[in-house]
């Protein structure tokens, strides 16, 4: 299991929110790139970045350190926030950045079935819940959809991995919603990678368990920088053959 360290850029900073909500921030660091070297360097085989800018707005707004981070890493980088045009998309995997997490205009059909057509497995639809249901426009509006049931009708048009978030857990510290992972893990049949409230090795444990059912990987962040996890640590363990 892949253990993925997150990044998350706002007004060029480091910065954590808490259930997506930018009244929540909290600035870890002004040097981005130093955080990104420092994961690499503790032996991230990836590393996650959100330009929450770009999620918020609808454009990107740290692409310019975004580049900065894809070119002095030797690990790949994915990254999300405001890539909604298929320009933008090229752009970004043209620089150098692996994939790229589609979140908003994955409910809009059309675009997506463009973006994975043109850039195949590039591509990551990221499905973010608040309530059981899917959040759109940088998690500020839900929809009247169910993550399932858009994680289906995502795959018909080409999807072949999710990134899965619980709003209400991220940056909580409170733990994974390991039941509805599970769920979804094993309904969608490809790789999926999860992401919000991971807060301590015993969280890591419990989802390397659901690597089975095709969970391709985590992304952890609050607790990185708090250092309620170590990362050397989890990764040791998302990435060991035994049972701990």
């Amino acid at each position: 299991m892949l253990l993925i360290p997150a990044i998350d850029l706002r007004r060029g900073k480091c910065v954590r929110l808490v259930q997506g909500k930018i009244e929540k921030e909290t600035v870890f660091s002004q040097e981005p790139l130093s955080i990104a070297r420092l994961w690499q360097h503790q032996g991230a085989k990836m590393v996650h970045i959100i330009d929450l800018d770009g999620a918020f707005t609808g454009t990107p707004g740290n692409l310019d350190i975004v580049f900065k981070i894809v070119k002095a890493l030797k690990v790949p980088v994915q990254l999300g926030g405001g890539l909604r045009t298929l320009e933008i998309i090229e752009e970004v995997l043209n620089k150098g950045v692996e994939r790229v997490i589609l979140g908003t205009m994955s409910l809009e059909d059309d675009f997506i079935e463009k973006a994975t057509d043109k850039f195949k497995e590039s591509i990551i639809a990221g499905i973010d819940t608040k309530g059981g249901w899917v959040a759109i426009k940088g998690w500020k509006e839900t929809s009247t959809m169910r993550p399932i049931v858009l994680a289906k009708s995502l795959m018909k048009k080409g999807i072949k991995r999710f990134l899965y978030t619980n709003v209400k857990q991220d940056g909580t510290l409170k733990g994974p919603n390991i039941d509805t992972i599970r769920t979804i893990v094993r309904s969608v049949k490809v790789p999926v990678i999860a992401s919000g409230g991971i807060s301590s090795i015993d969280d890591i444990k419990r989802l390397k368990k659901l690597e089975t059912y095709g969970l391709e990987g985590v992304v952890v962040g609050k607790a990185l920088y708090t250092g309620a996890i170590n990362l050397k640590e989890a990764i040791r363990i998302a990435e060991s053959n035994e049972e701990e």
